[in-house]
């Protein structure tokens, strides 16, 4: 799985079309090539491939009707009765690789979007009333398309007049409490300031916001639409235009070759939002965070103005070859112009990576070794690149010099990645023996065994999971809870992805390419179903702890389930497999944890919050009226000020860094800062807090060898 609402930007949805586009006969040739090719993969190779027909086409159509305008903001019923249609055409249009539904939906797309632009620049130019009693319904799943283009201007009016209301609301909050407090560092304004002062920001952020969707193109559009058509196999089969497959490499990888700066597009301009430690930038020392980019050069050659550039294309400038050199000229915060010369490097983003620690709980002799390992990472495009497996031994061994009495595991947020580095950290800790087993679709499943009889770890073992620990997540912790190695806490299941996806090269699989064609990218294709070594699926269930621990979003929908045409869950027989011999004592471990838990207030702050979100995830109609609107804002505070305390106070916990990667963390102040922050989040941590006495719990059961 390659996965924060705010209020103040419920509206502002991913929408791809706004600039009318019409393809050449190069562009045309290409889609036809593409369309055609992408099917021809996924009948070759998808573990469950579809019949394009007329029940495909439905799905495709609802799909990509659905993502189009997914909170209704721009469509009215009579585009959908227009586009409506090709709900059983979309199959012809697959095979005859002709795209007159994209386009339709474009042209109708782009006509709306401007209205809107118009709506919100009209709407905006005059002051809001907020004496009138009425509301806005701000789920986009209770709401129909609007009947007409009257009628969505009316939406259009109270979408508005919401966001500046809440502006509003905030502003008065600060004032009240400046007056209470007589701080006269608070400029006090009057309300029709205030209200002026909140539709200019508003209006702010909605040119912005039409600005970057005038930059799509073609390929983002088309991409798009796309991935609403392979997306009808499985959630996880996509379509990767030629620079997401690269990005997505990076992720995998941990590495680029680049400059190490991170940027933002912001009113136009390319803006260094922050600097990678131990980059070229870094080294290079001129570059800062909020330097603003206007041209860059490729050594001596011309400088390109990158002012007003989509952020990607600016990216592909700056990004380059090892050893190259960029030249940036960026315009600092005082004003001032600096040609900044670096030569680039390979980039190496260190907080993707395998990190450890040694906890202790007050009052307690022993010594816990900790491990937070963000993704089963591989560096699929170099042999020699770094693997989540080499650096997770890596951190057993320096553990293992440290003398501790057990490790945690955590696999919370993690999404996955590397199969093969999942079985292969499973092995770590068991003797040999099959971990998972992967089936195509056709043969016999496939077991993944680990051959190798050493144990580099045989102490006690707990792995942490939440609801976002997905795939290679899911295959190692449900090995561990097969083999009775290790003990799974958690919130209640995992993601539930329980399948398995290659890349294919499109241009690679063509016969006799034009070489005037240009690049296709890349298809992600779900190849595979996993299985446990017992014979149950991941797929949609999940990995379900053995400690569950009570979670905040316990009644909020996630997981694979609430994906669309997510594949079914299934089972097969289980393979032959030898249990630790040692198995932890998971019964007496859960009691204990359970009797804690009844009697942790912050635990108990918890469930009752996972029970107003609930209740707070139905009440989506919001008054527009400022005195009901501001009672309600204050209820709401006042309800969520009981739960503040959740992760602010810290849990008492004793982390330190390990002794061996000190003279690292000190050998520079970001380093040092860096590694301070997270030692203070992991103290706040009440999960990580409760793991540790499950840690300490599980040392005191242990028999004694």
């Amino acid at each position: 799985m390659h996965s924060n609402i705010l209020k103040t930007s419920l509206f502002l949805v991913p929408v791809f079309f706004l600039c009318s586009f019409i393809p050449s006969d190069k562009e045309l040739v290409k889609d036809e090539t593409l369309i055609k090719v992408i099917i021809e993969n996924l009948n070759a190779g998808h573990y469950k491939p579809l019949p394009i027909d007329d029940d495909f086409s439905k799905k495709a159509y609802s799909l990509y009707v659905k993502r189009l305008d997914i909170n209704k903001r721009f469509l009215i019923k009579e585009d959908i009765d227009q586009l409506k249609q090709y709900e059983y055409l979309v199959d012809d249009e697959i095979k005859n690789g002709t795209f007159k539904f994209f386009d339709l939906s474009n042209d109708i797309l782009n006509k709306r979007v401007k209205e809107a632009e118009s709506y919100c620049t009209e709407i905006l130019s005059s002051p809001f009333s907020f004496t009138t009693d009425e509301s806005v319904e701000t789920d986009g799943d209770k709401r129909d398309f609007a009947k007409d283009e009257k009628t969505l201007k009316e939406d259009w009016r109270k979408i508005l007049k919401y966001e500046v209301l809440s502006r509003i609301d905030e502003q008065l909050n600060i004032q009240e409490k400046a007056q209470e407090k007589k701080d006269t560092s608070v400029e006090i304004k009057t309300f029709a300031q205030l209200e002026k002062d909140a539709r200019e920001k508003v209006k702010k952020r909605y040119d912005d916001y039409y600005h970057r969707l005038s930059q799509d193109r073609r390929d983002d559009r088309l991409s798009f639409y796309l991935n609403c058509i392979v997306n009808v196999y499985d959630p996880h089969t996509d379509y990767f235009p030629p620079k997401d497959k690269e990005n997505f490499d990076i992720q995998m990888s941990g590495q680029l070759e680049g400059i190490g700066a991170q940027l933002q597009e912001k009113d136009g301009y390319i803006k260094v939002a922050g600097i990678v430690p131990g980059s070229p930038s870094w080294k290079q020392g001129q570059l800062k965070e909020g330097f603003i980019i206007l041209k860059v050069a490729q050594g001596n050659a011309e400088p390109v103005d990158v002012v007003d550039m989509r952020l990607d294309d600016a990216v592909k400038l700056v990004r380059g070859k090892k050893g190259t050199e960029v030249r940036l000229t960026v315009k600092k915060p005082d004003g001032s112009l600096l040609v900044i010369p670096i030569i680039r490097d390979v980039v190496v983003l260190e907080e993707t990576f395998a990190k450890s620690a040694i906890l202790r709980i007050p009052g307690s002799d022993i010594k816990i070794g900790y491990i937070y390992l963000p993704s089963f990472y591989a560096d699929f495009t170099n042999g020699t690149g770094r693997r989540a497996f080499t650096d997770v031994k890596k951190e057993i061994e320096k553990l293992s010099d440290e003398k501790i009495d057990g490790i945690i595991f955590d696999l919370r947020n993690d999404g996955g990645g590397s199969l093969q580095d999942a079985v292969d950290i499973a092995g770590l800790f068991i003797e040999k023996g099959p971990v998972v087993q992967v089936k195509a679709r056709y043969g016999a499943p496939y077991v993944y065994e680990d051959h190798d009889p050493e144990v580099q770890y045989g102490g006690p073992l707990v792995v942490m999971t939440n609801t976002y620990s997905a795939s290679a997540s899911e295959i190692f912790s449900a090995a561990m809870q097969d083999y009775n190695r290790a003990v799974i806490i958690g919130t209640p299941n995992t993601y539930g992805k329980g399948t398995v996806q290659r890349f294919v090269e499109l241009d690679k699989t063509l016969v006799n390419q034009d070489p005037d064609l240009p690049p296709l990218g890349s298809l992600k294709v779900t190849i595979q179903k996993f299985y446990r070594i017992n014979g149950g699926s991941t797929q949609l269930k999940g990995v379900t702890p053995d400690i569950i621990l009570p979670d905040v979003f316990a009644f909020i929908d996630r997981g694979e389930r609430e994906s669309d045409f997510p594949m079914a869950w299934t089972s097969i027989d289980p393979v032959p497999y030898t249990k630790w011999n040692i198995p932890p004592p998971i019964q007496t471990l859960k009691q204990k944890t359970e009797a804690r838990i009844d009697h942790d207030s912050v635990f108990n702050l918890i469930t009752d919050d996972a029970n107003r979100l609930k209740k707070m995830k139905n009440e989506t109609n919001i008054p527009l009226q400022l005195d009901k609107y501001r009672r309600l804002q204050k209820k709401l505070q006042e309800e969520s000020k009981k739960y503040d305390k959740i992760g602010r106070d810290s849990t008492g916990l004793f982390v330190r860094p390990l002794n061996v990667d000190l003279p690292k963390i000190n050998a520079d102040t970001s380093s040092k800062a860096r590694a301070e922050a997270w030692e203070k989040n992991l103290k706040k941590d009440v999960y990580l807090y409760q793991a540790s006495q499950v840690m300490k719990d599980y040392n005191m059961l242990q028999p004694k060898r």
